[in-house]
């Protein structure tokens, strides 16, 4: 089983980040999160590196009863999404399985909101 889900555009980078943040919106999620890796790189050790930004989804409803079933389920949020520049104007993006990454946890409660989040993330990428 694949732990992720991912496209490869032809797009600019900036473009592929505001497409799958909308598609995301479109889905009930929102970013909490934004980390530019390229830029983490260079600023903590002097490196270059491709342009990578890894995203943290959040979908409120499900982020809570998540929560309510599992209280350290914190530890897996939010839903973490890539974009990746492979070459000039070529992007791939990838989210997260949650079914994949739920199954560590011993508590079939969370089955069912992982399935529902992982159709919404999966829409997320088939739509871009």
């Amino acid at each position: 089983m694949s732990y992720y889900f991912s496209t490869i555009q032809e797009v600019s980078f900036e473009e592929a980040v505001k497409r799958v943040t909308e598609e995301l919106k479109k889905e009930g999620f929102g970013i909490l999160t934004e980390i530019d890796v390229k830029e983490a790189l260079k600023k903590k050790l002097n490196v270059d590196f491709r342009r990578y930004r890894i995203l943290g989804a959040c979908n409120p409803p499900f982020a809570y009863e998540a929560l309510q079933t599992e209280d350290k389920i914190g530890t897996m949020l939010p839903c973490n999404v890539i974009v990746q520049e492979i070459s000039d104007r070529k992007v791939e993006i990838a989210a997260i399985d949650p079914v994949a990454s739920m199954q560590a946890i011993e508590n079939p409660g969370l089955r069912d909101i992982a399935e529902q989040v992982r159709d919404k993330m999966k829409r997320v990428i088939d739509n871009l």
